[in-house]
């Protein structure tokens, strides 16, 4: 079921759930989960007036099975394993330690890609909203709520356009709140759910990083 023209279209529905209690705050900033999800962060910060940056996190892919999270790590060492995915599929530990090895690479090379030198946003005693794209198993959120709990913020909000019930309920128990557009009944893909899914590039990421910080 198609419910996002686009990446845009989909951070403009999940602002209007945001505006209310969240809108033209100062202590509030937005963290976007490259790379998709820094396009619907970029939305979301324009409308509700907060400055943004992006939070790297890399999903860990079941060998032959990559689309299929079996955990994820996060800036500062975090990492996040989905026991129970593991478990069934029988994936060895040195798989699951080769697979984190080569997502820590890509992670570093995206920290040094996006930043440019920058240092990270500040977010101690802030609240912090953590934008995806999307839910599946929520791997990646949860890696990202744990990363920045580290930094000290007063309140951690995972925001996302679409994700399943059972996902954000898991998320519930990490998150001072959690935000979710729409929890379709039939859940099968985040892609599934936008006409146009076109991956993001690292520019696009950059470009959004840009203009944020032109307009702060």
């Amino acid at each position: 079921m198609i419910l996002f023209r686009d990446r845009r279209d989909a951070g403009a529905v999940l602002a209007a759930q945001l505006t209310s209690a969240y809108a033209g705050r100062d202590d509030v900033v937005v963290l976007g989960l490259p790379r998709g999800g820094v396009p619907v962060a970029a939305e979301v910060a324009q409308r509700i007036e907060a400055p943004l940056d992006v939070l790297v996190v890399r999903k860990l892919g079941v060998p032959g099975h990559e689309e299929l999270a079996m955990g994820a790590i996060g800036s500062g060492d975090v990492r996040v394993l989905d026991q129970g995915i593991i478990d069934r599929l029988g994936v060895a530990e040195h798989e699951v330690e080769r697979v984190a090895g080569r997502e820590l690479t890509e992670l570093a090379r995206r920290e040094a890609t996006y930043r440019g030198g920058r240092r990270p946003l500040d977010v101690a005693g802030r609240t912090v909203l953590l934008v995806d794209d999307g839910l599946a198993t929520g791997a990646s959120m949860r890696a990202a709520v744990l990363a920045v709990r580290r930094r000290g913020p007063a309140a951690v909000v995972a925001a996302t356009p679409v994700g399943p019930v059972s996902t954000v309920s898991r998320l519930c128990e990490l998150c001072d709140d959690v935000v979710v557009a729409a929890t379709p009944s039939q859940f099968v893909a985040v892609g599934m759910h936008y006409a146009d899914f076109t991956a993001t590039t690292d520019a696009q990421v950059r470009e959004a990083l840009d203009a944020a910080r032109r307009t702060v």
